[in-house]
């Protein structure tokens, strides 16, 4: 916790936030939130995946610290049960509330603002690299080894428990079916050469699985 905590006030202080107690304490507020106890898959760990895939690769952002803070409040605000987009339009309410308070910057805010909202459809415009990679780190878990990604789905599965299983299977599959249908799922070069195919795989055999189709349907 103090390893993140130290990441969080490092991009914090990074993006122009004032290095004081103030940081610290809404970095603690943000980490209760994704420990929430309805979380399965959406928790510290996958923040935690997250930030390390934009870490290691912030070479490729125009401005890692918003990328990372980003990262941060992508999933701040996770209520399996709303509809659309709200989670990340209320995640990116409140990063705009949480980093005005602490100093940052208006353009800074908004750019941060606008990174949370596009990983409610991971639609990113050619030529934004920070919206490629926060993206592109976010669906990471989906070009991991199949074992992996079944520990992933399953994960999801109990995030709507709450959901009787002929509803699950069928919004399941039209998320996947949608991510299917992007022109590809990762837009940095260096992550799209090594995840796009597996992650496709890793889709089409889950998507065969809730509908019964064969796997290369689609």
């Amino acid at each position: 916790m103090v390893d993140l905590l130290d990441r969080w006030r490092a991009a914090a202080r990074g993006a122009g936030a004032r290095p004081d107690p103030d940081t610290t304490r809404a970095g603690e507020q943000v980490l209760v939130r994704w420990r929430e106890p309805h979380r399965h898959y959406h928790t510290l760990a996958h923040l935690t995946a997250v930030l390390d895939v934009v870490d290691q690769h912030a070479d490729l952002a125009t401005r890692a610290d918003a990328v990372r803070l980003a990262a941060w409040f992508h999933d701040a605000v996770y209520d399996p049960r709303a509809a659309g987009d709200a989670n990340e339009r209320d995640s990116a309410a409140l990063s705009e509330s949480v980093l005005t308070g602490l100093g940052v910057s208006a353009p800074t805010v908004a750019e941060v603002c606008r990174l949370v909202l596009l990983t409610a459809g991971h639609t990113v415009a050619p030529g934004d690299r920070d919206g490629a990679l926060l993206c592109d780190a976010d669906l990471a878990v989906l070009a991991a080894p199949p074992a992996c990604y079944e520990r992933y789905a399953a994960a999801i599965r109990r995030e709507y428990a709450h959901v009787p299983e002929p509803a699950f299977r069928a919004g399941r599959a039209a998320v996947l079916t949608g991510l299917l249908s992007l022109p590809a799922l990762f837009r940095s070069p260096p992550l799209a050469s090594r995840w796009e195919e597996p992650a496709r795989d890793n889709v089409r055999r889950e998507l065969a699985t809730l509908t019964g189709a064969p796997e290369n349907a689609g």
